[in-house]
């Protein structure tokens, strides 16, 4: 007996977030594709996910901690709480580069196939775990040549990266509806992730932004973030702001469901904007 298609107003919207799982295995495929082809035909491959953050880790130890003299968290080194922060900032920074341009790339395929179109740029945010784990190899090379022991703390590190994927993802998915509509947003893009990295506090503390104003600068969530991982990664030196990450996290959270509800108030229209 051949299949039956039954349809039904609705519920193509009813079964959205089922028809994700149903679709898993090309979230993997497309997951799977984006890394390869980042590292395809590259000159030195892999090792960019290296030379970049390591290269920034130098200048901002050379910029903030040799020459403007900012005190580092605690009695850690400068450049390993500048590497500490640049982690989870390439994770965000990189997420929200790569899934920007994930439907404009995959025109094709949105308008001949159906399938949730949030699994493409979420399957980008896997680009930028790569190059956190590839990253996270320099943290740790960091560590023996300081002879700096993290500390129970370090097992806290996978709930953190849980929480850059929730920060990434929200803007991501709201960027990505923007760009397909505009598609001037492929030039913003890059201006305020570069703004981004330095109104964070990636290359210096946040503990010296001025007590009157450190909770309002933490709602940037990549302020919380950052902390967090400073915290976890250097085995709890310094103090974390907790009224900085409850308004960090409350921020991320926002833009997780704002970018979602973006997302599929535009998503019936991408086949025809592509």
């Amino acid at each position: 007996m051949p299949d039956t298609i039954i349809i039904e107003p609705g519920r193509r919207e009813r079964n959205y977030w089922r028809d994700l799982w149903h679709y898993r295995e090309l979230f993997y495929v497309l997951a799977w594709r984006d890394v390869a082809v980042r590292y395809k035909q590259t000159v030195i491959g892999i090792a960019w996910a290296l030379i970049r953050p390591f290269l920034t880790m130098v200048i901002f130890t050379i910029v903030f901690g040799r020459i403007a003299q900012l005190p580092s968290d605690g009695i850690a080194p400068y450049a390993l709480m500048v590497y500490a922060g640049m982690l989870p900032w390439n994770f965000f920074s990189t997420g929200l580069s790569e899934a920007s341009n994930s439907l404009l790339s995959n025109a094709n395929l949105i308008s001949k196939v159906y399938f949730p179109r949030m699994i493409m740029p979420t399957a980008t945010v896997v680009v930028a775990f790569v190059d956190f784990l590839i990253s996270f190899a320099i943290l740790v090379l960091l560590m023996a040549w300081y002879q700096f022991n993290p500390g129970w703390y370090i097992l806290l590190l996978p709930a953190l990266v849980l929480f850059v994927f929730i920060a990434s993802l929200g803007p991501a998915l709201w960027v990505t509806s923007l760009n397909v509509k505009y598609r001037d947003f492929r030039y913003i893009i890059p201006f305020i992730v570069q703004l981004g990295l330095y109104v964070s506090p990636v290359g210096f503390s946040s503990q010296v932004v001025p007590p009157e104003w450190r909770l309002l600068y933490s709602l940037n969530p990549m302020v919380g973030i950052i902390d967090s991982f400073r915290w976890c990664i250097l085995g709890g030196q310094g103090q974390i702001y907790l009224q900085g990450l409850v308004a960090s996290t409350a921020v991320a959270v926002f833009f997780l469901w704002f970018g979602i509800r973006r997302f599929r108030k535009t998503e019936a229209s991408f086949a025809d904007l592509v």
